[in-house]
């Protein structure tokens, strides 16, 4: 989640660069897009019925907000401007804050309604092609 928001950062920075005004547009289909991965994956780990999901996710947001921010730096250093490490300050606090919620909450909404989803069929075995040979035990049966 760290690098989905990162590059989503990233790019959105970079786009910034060529129109300023315009990009209201790209901004809802970002976010919408950023909450829909952790509301997907959220769902799916609670329809899989993984334990401890929402501790997981709860330490996933910290992770993902703090990384973003830092992915976030690196990125628009690297492709947009050149930006240095006096932009690692607002990057971990507000923005990384700011990302940990876009995980936490849709992802909390995620397991949420992947918990009242039913619980996936087991897989079937398949039946072995040779059938099995017994193997005589070595003691002798008692009459």
């Amino acid at each position: 989640m760290a690098v989905l928001h990162g590059a989503a950062d990233t790019a959105l920075a970079k786009a910034t660069v060529f129109d300023p005004t315009g990009l209201l547009t790209a901004k809802i289909a970002t976010i919408a897009l950023l909450v829909g991965a952790a509301a997907l994956w959220g769902a799916v780990d609670a329809w899989l019925r993984r334990e401890d999901a929402g501790r997981t996710w709860v330490i996933a947001a910290l992770f993902a907000g703090l990384g973003s921010g830092v992915l976030y730096v690196i990125g628009r250093g690297i492709f947009v401007d050149q930006a240095g490490t006096s932009e690692l300050g607002p990057a971990l606090t507000g923005g990384a804050a700011f990302a940990a919620l876009l995980v936490l909450v849709p992802a909390g909404l995620g397991l949420f309604v992947g918990a009242r989803l039913g619980t996936p069929a087991p897989a079937k075995e398949k039946p072995s092609p040779r059938p099995r040979r017994r193997v005589p035990s070595p003691a002798p049966r008692a009459k």
